[in-house]
């Protein structure tokens, strides 16, 4: 089969390389998946480089979610078992963690629906408690991780704002239906603050979502609500924040850490109960992942490299039955 496997860490377009390799072996409590969708994800370029927190050995193939088929004909949700990652024909993954892929969705929605909804409906409503109601202030907006947060609040009945970086992502979180957006380049930190306070009339954002960190986690303490919460979700920007905490003893705001992969360590019952329900919400309608463009498996480093350099929006996912040229 094919595969894309990391010899030597780096970055994604030089690090990646494309190889006939044998299929993976299911091992003890695994199923072998033939790959109908990889979405890309930040955390794929980290591995890339050797910086992500988990470090399988080299070589590798990067990918971390996946909708698959199983040798049964079933359609699955998974997160392939490293270093058989889910940027080849064929991976492996745990048996017990496989989800059903909603029929109201195809492969390519289906495969960006897994962590990065997981982890937005974990970070508003498991650790944020968003309410009908609250504002709620969502970074990098139009991005993949970000425009989940922003559906899944808009579903919960938020107001919605979404900050972006440039014109053509500004019009993105606008279609997601952002009920303010704004534009981080045409603002610094201290401006978004200001704009977040006078369209809430001085109170604030009610809970941020900041998959970003750095500036991004400036402004949103400067415009965070009294008794709000600031969901970090990570550091896409580079830059690891260090908050003052005697800011939020006096503002009265709370800084919560989300991280997806311990619910599914330590709570896989409430990863089941939250894929139950986002499943309920993409059947309504009321979610749809927002792919932007569906990759033939040729073009995954470039794709990784795009998501890693902050170019893109919504999600690119590889499709490898495409053909090579095949797209958007």
């Amino acid at each position: 089969m094919q595969a894309w496997r990391v010899h030597t860490t780096g970055e994604p377009r030089e690090a990646m390389r494309l190889e006939e390799v044998p299929e993976p072996v299911p091992g003890e409590g695994e199923v072998r998946l033939r790959v109908l969708a990889a979405n890309v994800n930040f955390p794929d370029a980290l591995l890339a480089r050797g910086q992500y927190q988990i470090r399988p050995p080299l070589p590798f193939t990067p990918g971390v979610e996946v909708c698959g088929e199983t040798e049964d004909g079933r359609r699955v949700l998974a997160n392939p078992s490293l270093p058989h990652g889910g940027f080849a024909e064929y991976v492996t993954a745990p048996a017990r963690a496989l989800l059903p892929a909603p029929g109201s969705l195809d492969d390519a929605e289906a495969a960006a629906l897994h962590i990065g909804y997981q982890t937005g409906w974990f970070g508003l409503h498991r650790r944020a408690r968003l309410q009908r109601g609250e504002t709620l202030l969502v970074h990098a907006a139009a991005g993949g991780v970000g425009s989940a947060a922003v559906q899944l609040g808009k579903a919960a009945g938020a107001t919605v704002i979404g900050v972006v970086g440039g014109k053509a992502k500004a019009r993105t979180a606008e279609e997601l239906g952002c009920d303010l957006v704004l534009d981080r380049t045409d603002e610094d930190p201290a401006g978004i603050a200001a704009r977040v306070k006078e369209f809430t009339g001085g109170r604030g954002a009610d809970v941020v979502y900041d998959p970003v960190g750095g500036d991004a986690y400036a402004a949103s303490a400067k415009c965070v609500a009294f008794e709000g919460r600031i969901v970090v979700v990570g550091f896409a920007g580079g830059t690891v924040p260090a908050p003052a905490l005697n800011h939020a003893l006096v503002k009265n705001y709370a800084v919560l850490g989300l991280h997806w992969g311990l619910y599914a360590a330590k709570d896989p019952a409430a990863v089941l109960a939250c894929h139950a329900e986002l499943t309920r919400l993409a059947d309504q309608g009321a979610i749809t992942p927002l792919v932007s463009e569906r990759i033939p498996l040729a073009g995954a480093a470039d794709a990784v490299q795009r998501v890693a350099d902050g170019t893109t929006t919504g999600r690119l996912v590889v499709v490898p039955s495409l053909p090579d040229g095949g797209g958007r």
